[in-house]
């Protein structure tokens, strides 16, 4: 038996085309503990996730997180289930389709824009093999990570190398690793906060939180936490905020390890204690809303805040399929995808021009 596989049938007649590959997170199928068991098995068996010895990691994980945190993250999964499925997946999905619908409009079917879950479904290498069945030879892919972390980035990117090592025909592949920075990223990140500051207020301080990582990550050469502080400084200056208005902090803390600082409950915890009439929070770091947004941020963060004694808590929705978003999306893959896109297929007002124009010079069709 080969240890390559098969090849999708090659015919002379099919245009190759480009592929863009969007990659998220993933949720799990359902917000059950049933669902969310090989959901992280999956997940925390990843060595860019948790960096333990392998042996003594599977113990601890078998041993004792599978027995108890499914059902504890379940109950957190249910209170931000909408009955169309998971935030981050509706939201992915949507993301996905306009970009899709905006290409086709302007390529026609020369790109296929699809999106796949780095855990769960669907799985980069399916969907990368359906992509290839389609014509697909060239790959831009953007993990939906805007700073890079090994832990995120790093792990979407290990998916999608593993899914073509046993490629016989190997595509071509461009990766964004990350967009911490882009203009259109961080333009969109304002929009967002502004539209929401016209229609509720502003608050005394803007709380800006990213997903933490392992403090040792940071000491042996992962740019994440640069990454983080230059992005709520840059997003600072488009919004016109001094040093004092605004502070950059890290949630989602795991295990007993130090992580990256200053931690999100604590400076939230600060801010009830110092009786912050109204504190307005946002996440950068993630582009649609999914649980450590609307579960830890939303609602657990929004109780701390007030139980230290806090006034009024905001919190700012992610970027999701708002149309700054979308736009900025559009411009930081063509600018990658730039020397492999296909002509620009005219729109159908330029084609009846042009054909009414052939006609009137004596054309029949």
């Amino acid at each position: 038996m080969s240890h390559f596989c098969t090849e999708p049938a090659y015919r002379h007649d099919q245009v190759a085309k480009l592929g863009v590959l969007l990659i998220n997170l993933g949720p799990p199928a359902a917000p059950t503990a049933a669902a969310l068991r090989p959901y992280l098995a999956e997940f925390l068996s990843d060595r860019r996730v948790v960096e333990i010895l392998p042996l003594v990691w599977k113990l601890i994980l078998h041993g004792v997180i599978l027995r108890v945190r499914p059902a504890k993250s379940a109950h957190k999964y249910a209170s931000v289930w909408q009955k169309d499925g998971s935030p981050l997946a509706i939201y992915t999905q949507a993301q996905t389709n306009q970009l899709a619908a905006r290409w086709q409009q302007r390529y026609g079917d020369g790109v296929v824009v699809r999106y796949a879950m780095r855990y769960g479904a669907p799985a980069v290498a399916d969907v990368m093999a359906e992509m290839r069945a389609q014509g697909v030879t060239r790959f831009v892919v953007l993990p939906l990570y805007p700073q890079y972390a090994a832990s995120s980035s790093g792990s979407a990117l290990d998916a999608v190398c593993r899914a073509l090592l046993k490629s016989r025909n190997m595509p071509e592949v461009h990766t964004i690793r990350h967009f911490h920075d882009d203009a259109g990223y961080i333009d969109a990140l304002a929009q967002r906060i502004e539209q929401y500051w016209a229609e509720h207020g502003r608050g005394d301080h803007l709380l800006m939180s990213f997903h933490g990582v392992p403090r040792y990550t940071l000491d042996k050469g992962d740019p994440y936490h640069c990454e983080c502080h230059k992005t709520g400084r840059l997003l600072a200056e488009r919004l016109g905020l001094n040093k004092s208005a605004y502070t950059v902090a890290f949630q989602s803390r795991f295990g007993k390890a130090e992580w990256i600082k200053p931690y999100t409950a604590e400076r939230l915890e600060h801010f009830g204690l110092a009786k912050t009439r109204r504190l307005d929070v946002v996440c950068p770091g993630f582009v649609a809303d999914c649980l450590e947004t609307l579960e830890e941020i939303a609602m657990e963060g929004k109780e701390t805040f007030l139980e230290a004694g806090g006034g009024e808590y905001h919190y700012i929705p992610c970027l999701n399929d708002s149309e700054g978003w979308i736009e900025a999306l559009d411009r930081l893959v063509s600018q990658h995808a730039a020397p492999w896109l296909p002509p620009i297929v005219p729109d159908l007002a330029s084609r009846q021009q042009t054909l009414a124009r052939a006609k009137a010079l004596g054309a029949t069709a």
